[in-house]
């Protein structure tokens, strides 16, 4: 039988995995460098363009976040179930919210690291005018981390290999960039797409930086986003445990 939820065994499991990726040199690599290289190449397209760039940025970040940590995620999460990793731990007495919570801490410190660089290579590389503070911005972005964080451990179980795990972008993150609110307002679109839109976690993640950034609004404005958006990865959270047993 499983024992109950542990913190101590929790922060293992995190310690674990924060060890594994820091031997990686090329995820590691990979993961520090590509938020700096993708949002410098979105600056330069944007060269003479600055103000269809201060108005792309709050959906630009948000696309860009969802993608790399669920790339991350995805194939990480993968990797530990083909190895075998993830079927010893569940083999042990530690429980399964256990080790759930514990690859949740563990990724979510890398994550937060590519959070936090996409967020300054706006301001620094890109130089783009905001209204709102920028640890606002930071808060909002975690989250949308939090939640892509859970569905690349979520749809990674459906995987057997790291193509499959690239196979769900165009079912998973490319529907977003199109519904979210990244290519044409939200207000604009059909009602039916607006209906899908709504169920969609980037379009509350876009519209809640659009507000801090654009509009210049605090916390109190973009509670409903938040909540929002924490409940997607609660919901995502609660799909990984009923399917994390699969086996590759």
């Amino acid at each position: 039988m499983k024992t109950n939820m542990s913190a101590a065994r929790t922060l293992a499991i995190a310690r674990r995995i924060a060890i594994q990726i820091m031997r990686d040199h090329r995820t590691l690599a990979l993961m520090l460098v590509m938020p700096v290289v993708v949002m410098t190449l979105v600056g330069l397209s944007f060269y003479e363009q600055k103000a269809v760039l201060d108005f792309a940025a709050p959906a630009l970040v948000g696309v860009i976040v969802m993608f790399l940590v669920f790339i991350l995620t995805g194939v990480s999460f993968l990797r530990e179930r083909t190895q075998g990793t993830l079927e010893r731990l569940l083999a042990t007495p530690v429980g399964r919210w256990d080790v759930l919570l514990g690859y949740l801490v563990g990724f979510l410190v890398f994550a937060a690291v590519q959070s936090l660089l996409v967020v300054l290579s706006l301001v620094l590389v890109l130089q783009i005018s905001y209204q709102g503070a920028l640890w606002h911005i930071f808060l909002l972005v975690l989250v949308l981390a939090t939640t892509s964080l859970n569905m690349g451990i979520f749809f990674s179980t459906f995987a057997r290999n790291e193509f499959q795990v690239m196979q769900f972008i165009p079912l998973v993150i490319v529907p977003q960039v199109f519904l979210g609110g990244v290519l044409v307002p939200v207000e604009q679109m059909p009602g039916y797409l607006e209906a899908v839109s709504r169920v969609l976690p980037l379009t509350y993640a876009i519209q809640g930086l659009r507000d801090i950034m654009v509009r210049g609004q605090g916390l109190e404005g973009i509670a409903m986003e938040l909540g929002i958006l924490a409940g997607f990865a609660i919901l995502m959270m609660v799909l990984a445990a009923a399917t994390v047993r699969r086996s590759p």
